[in-house]
């Protein structure tokens, strides 16, 4: 299996530097390939201009080129490529920033890109994630945290893994709160699409999948769900390939 994956639960810690905790990963990840231009996928990032989407995603891939040059390597954005496709056809790896998964999945699949990607990844080109970029790697988006904002196309992603991740994965609802907690959300999800494993994912952990294999790691457990079996835990270190088959 040729699929090189880092897909990362959140950007930034409360506290740290944008991207501060998983730049050691990502170095690492990318620095065997040879690769030094990464495609970037800036769709999750609405709001990050007042001005517009267009300026959001610029705003957005100068914060993400901003860190990747502290590595040793050049981001670029695919909103100001003329043919998406054609982009994403030509990129020796790719980059998705998290924000909102439904806008994200929504302007993957109007500009014709969900396919691309996923012929590219199965190709061997490496593929990063964070959060909503975490989100799209698998089946479907319908275990993301997000508001619907935009209706997609489809809720169908990637499919590069078999399961579904629920990035920022909480073990508790804040104090006070009186809604379901993450868990009850992510057994709602069962009850409906029952033949599905969904790992709950925590802040400052990622998973690593390479020649076949799957790897947790990060500072944290990460938590799995089956429909009608008590959530594992499992921690970094430990054989989770089971996730793959």
């Amino acid at each position: 299996m040729k699929q090189k994956l880092l897909l990362i639960s959140n950007s930034t810690n409360f506290g740290e530097a944008y991207l501060g905790w998983p730049r050691d990963f990502i170095s690492e990840f990318i620095k065997p390939t040879g690769v030094k231009r990464i495609l970037f996928i800036p769709y999750a990032g609405v709001g990050l201009s007042p001005a517009g989407l267009s300026e959001s995603f610029d705003v957005y891939e100068q914060r993400v080129n901003a860190v990747f040059k502290t590595l040793g390597y050049e981001i670029y954005s695919i909103h100001h490529e003329k043919d998406a496709v054609a982009a994403v056809n030509q990129a020796e790896a790719i980059a998705v920033g998290g924000g909102n998964t439904f806008h994200l999945v929504y302007l993957m699949h109007k500009m014709g890109i969900m396919d691309a990607i996923r012929n590219r990844v199965q190709q061997g080109i490496p593929y990063m994630g964070w959060s909503a970029g975490a989100n799209v790697a698998c089946p479907s988006l319908k275990t993301t945290n997000d508001m619907p904002i935009i209706e997609p196309e489809s809720f169908n992603c990637l499919n590069l893994v078999p399961f579904q991740i629920n990035p920022h994965y909480l073990d508790a609802n804040p104090e006070g709160h009186g809604g379901e907690t993450r868990q009850q959300r992510i057994e709602e999800f069962l009850i409906v699409n029952r033949d599905i494993t969904v790992v709950g994912l925590r802040e400052a952990t990622l998973l690593w999948v390479e020649n076949g294999q799957i790897h947790l790691k990060g500072a944290r457990p990460m938590r799995v769900f089956n429909f009608m079996k008590e959530p594992v835990e499992y921690t970094p270190g430990t054989d989770i390939d089971f996730l793959l088959k």
